[in-house]
């Protein structure tokens, strides 16, 4: 299984197709409220496979995905980033995201060895984190964070900026702690994305920060770590998708939690999603798109 690269017009198709179900559902006069996703017949999705068995904890479930649902989990990172998180927990993390064809698991650094295992051979990929969540340290240990992740499995690393620096009219330091990280990774043919923590950001910083992060040679900038004074916004994604143009992806991360939300940040112009409540969402999907 591929990470998803969708062009915008696919994203909007997309949106447009759940969307529709979505609305068909809202406006049934009665009847199927309790059904369940994957009563009907045909094909099952990637789960159906004995290399790719369902989670324990999601059999009684039988999600059923679509082409259009898997569409829309292959453009999710599975994320669990708290600081207490357990080796089960990370486990269950992978595990689903595995089943569910998910872009990638997100995971803190201590646990990409583990993620990398487990997700061996599965084609969903391995997203960790440097400088996170304050993005405030140096630039040398956010390059030492991305080696050692990537040496450890990781293919995507998601740096936070230094905000601070922004913020003080610092450019040239901002760039060149991308550019830090970006160099590391390019050696390595590692994604990286580009934290803004946007709740931080009047809206020309916001800029900046885009303009910057895309001269430094990321592949993504990302809204939020989910852990800063607000998460996604659809006025942000909008912002940076104009900012950074089509070339460059964006990923919408903070506050996602339903299907709406999900839907709203894609046509916003998201091309990736960051959620710990991604297993909801697709699910949700599978109940309206069958």
């Amino acid at each position: 299984m591929e990470t998803l690269s969708l062009t915008r017009d696919e994203l909007l198709e997309l949106v447009n197709v759940i969307a529709a179900e979505v609305l068909r559902e809202m406006h049934k006069s009665g009847g199927n409220k309790g059904r369940q996703a994957g009563t009907k017949g045909g094909s099952r999705g990637p789960e159906a496979s004995a290399r790719n068995p369902a989670p324990p904890a999601m059999d009684a479930r039988a999600v059923r995905m679509s082409p259009d649902v898997r569409k829309l989990a292959g453009l999710i990172d599975h994320t669990f980033l708290r600081p207490d998180a357990t080796r089960a927990q990370v486990e269950k993390l992978c595990d689903e995201a595995r089943f569910l064809g998910m872009a990638a698991a997100c995971v803190n650094p201590v646990w990409v060895p583990l993620a990398a295992e487990r997700l061996r051979g599965s084609g969903v990929k391995i997203v960790t984190v440097a400088g996170f969540p304050l993005g405030a340290t140096f630039t040398l240990v956010k390059r030492a964070a991305a080696e050692a992740a990537i040496r450890a499995g990781a293919q995507e690393i998601d740096m936070v900026m230094n905000i601070g620096a922004l913020k003080s009219g610092d450019v040239d330091r901002v760039e060149n702690d991308i550019r830090g990280v970006v160099e590391v990774c390019d050696a390595a043919r590692a994604a990286v994305k580009v934290i803004l923590e946007t709740g931080f950001l009047s809206d020309p910083e916001k800029v900046t920060a885009s303009e910057i992060a895309k001269k430094a040679g990321a592949d993504f900038v990302k809204t939020s770590t989910g852990f800063g004074p607000s998460g996604a916004t659809e006025a942000d994604v909008r912002l940076l998708r104009q900012t950074v143009g089509p070339e460059m992806g964006v990923k919408a991360a903070g506050g996602i939690r339903t299907l709406s939300d999900a839907l709203r940040m894609l046509e916003a112009g998201a091309s990736r999603l960051g959620s710990s409540a991604s297993v909801a969402i697709v699910e949700e999907a599978a109940r309206l798109v069958e």
